[in-house]
């Protein structure tokens, strides 16, 4: 599930890396957290078990473009691929809006990646979600090992809905980042069909400059005054007991018929300074032993 933050103008989208175990997820996001920029990425976490790591981190894509004005930010978590982690499996891939499927090319493991392929299927089911329709691709990796399959052979027992697929060697970082670079822009164009009306705006340091229009002559501009000096605001600090008899001389003034009526009325009536008053109050227990409310006023006089 996106996240929009809409101070930073920032989307957030979750890819995970799924897989049989040792397929090669972790290589793959640890390639591709070691060549990115230090200032676009954020911290990596990692999550160790006996035999598998889940890691995460996020980072801020520069060339993928923006929607409606909001910068994509990517994070990337990868899954646990041994079967007895399925609960980790299914809470990491949960709200995920892309998947990349890392499956190991050599023969012995076709069906670990057939039972691991199955597995993300059911595991977003559980949650609502149909693989067919959610952005993911599929990573032959380890193409440099001598018994790797051929990907007419992979694709045929693997690939189910004919996602895109990507050749790799993510141990020399062969096809890390293709990988990564075919989902972004997948997921970009999902968002963008379902949020931004189907439109990627290119960013700017991409995008191809507009022709200058000749800028046509100006009028005389006229002078700036410059506005007066702004007085500051006086306050005048007096003490709690001082703004008690203050407030006590109004009232009297307001008895004696001192202020006028069209004032009395309508509260346009102030005390005689533009005051910060701190006065304490303390309510006794007392007060809240009956069961009967108490009701308390407090009156304000500002100026």
């Amino acid at each position: 599930m996106v996240l929009f933050n809409a101070a930073t103008k920032e989307l957030t989208a979750k890819i995970v890396y799924y897989g049989p175990g040792l397929c090669g997820k972790t290589t793959n996001l640890q390639h591709i957290y070691d060549t990115l920029p230090g200032e676009g990425r954020g911290k990596m976490l990692s999550l160790a078990t006996q035999t598998d790591r889940t890691l995460f981190f996020d980072f801020l894509p520069i060339d993928l473009g923006t929607i409606r004005g909001m910068k994509t930010r990517v994070q990337l978590y990868t899954v646990p691929g041994q079967v007895f982690y399925d609960a980790t499996r299914k809470l990491v891939l949960r709200g995920a809006d892309a998947v990349v499927f890392v499956a190991d090319s050599q023969a012995p493991a076709l069906d670990s990646n057939k039972e691991s392929f199955q597995n993300l299927i059911e595991n977003l089911k559980e949650q609502g979600t149909d693989l067919a329709t959610i952005p993911h691709v599929l990573q032959w990796n380890k193409r440099d090992t001598p018994n790797a399959l051929p990907v007419a052979t992979l694709n045929q027992e693997v690939n189910r809905f004919n996602a895109p697929t990507f050749e790799a060697c993510a141990m020399k970082g062969e096809g890390v980042k293709e990988t990564l670079a075919g989902v972004s822009k997948l997921v970009l164009k999902f968002l963008a069909d379902k949020y931004g009306g189907g439109t990627i705006e290119p960013p700017a340091v991409l995008a191809a400059p507009t022709p200058a229009a000749k800028p046509a002559a100006k009028a005389a501009a006229p002078p700036v005054v410059a506005p007066p000096p702004s007085k500051p605001m006086e306050v005048e600090e007096i003490g709690s007991s001082d703004a008690l008899e203050e407030i006590e001389e109004l009232e009297a003034e307001v008895a004696q018929g001192s202020v006028p009526a069209a004032a009395r009325q309508t509260g346009a009536f102030r005390l005689p300074h533009a005051s910060v008053v701190e006065v304490p109050v303390v309510l006794d227990k007392s007060l809240f032993s009956g069961d009967a409310p108490v009701e308390i006023k407090l009156k304000l006089y500002i100026k």
